[in-house]
């Protein structure tokens, strides 16, 4: 099935998690969270502010970003799975699909290792992690430097929705 080709998935959410201090970061969740919705699920686009226990629960996949921070996850985002650590404890967010994104200001600014630091709470999760479409430009997930360009908010889409496809084959 091509990602373009998904169909309405009834009920499934897909959290859409990310921290911005310069507004990149959310610039890039909202593409991903555009990706989501067309390919058929409810995407739940939330900031670490906003973000509850409850959407963590409700959601069958998690998509999490922020820009990098010393080559790591931003301590906002970081804070979040610190404090939700809870539901790893009880089994509720086991089987979930993950995934990550980062922004950063420049080419060799520690997107890839910011993502990895994601990925690696996600797996403490227990959640099945996916990166990027193979038709998109990186491996990890996706990122941009600066502001999402053209290309970045494409993958973005990509992203989100082969979280959508991942997810529909496992729930």
């Amino acid at each position: 099935m091509e990602y373009t080709d998904c169909y309405m998935v009834k009920n499934m959410k897909i959290l859409v998690l990310y921290y911005s201090s310069t507004g990149n970061t959310r610039s890039l969740a909202e593409s991903i969270a555009e990706g989501v919705s067309e390919a058929g699920a409810e995407a739940v686009l939330r900031s670490t502010e906003e973000v509850t226990k409850n959407d963590f629960i409700e959601c069958q996949g998690v998509i999490a970003g922020s820009p990098v921070y010393f080559g790591t996850m931003a301590w906002p985002l970081k804070k979040v799975f610190d404090e939700f650590v809870t539901l790893r404890r009880q089994g509720k967010s086991q089987g979930k699909v993950g995934a990550a994104f980062a922004t950063a200001g420049h080419v060799n600014g520690g997107k890839e290792t910011t993502m990895i630091s994601i990925i690696q709470a996600l797996l403490i999760y227990g959640m099945v992690i996916v990166g990027d479409p193979k038709d998109a430009s990186g491996h990890y997930g996706v990122a941009s430097i600066g502001a999402p360009d053209e290309q970045a908010r494409e993958d973005g889409k990509k992203l989100g929705k082969r979280v959508v496809s991942v997810a529909e084959k496992l729930f």
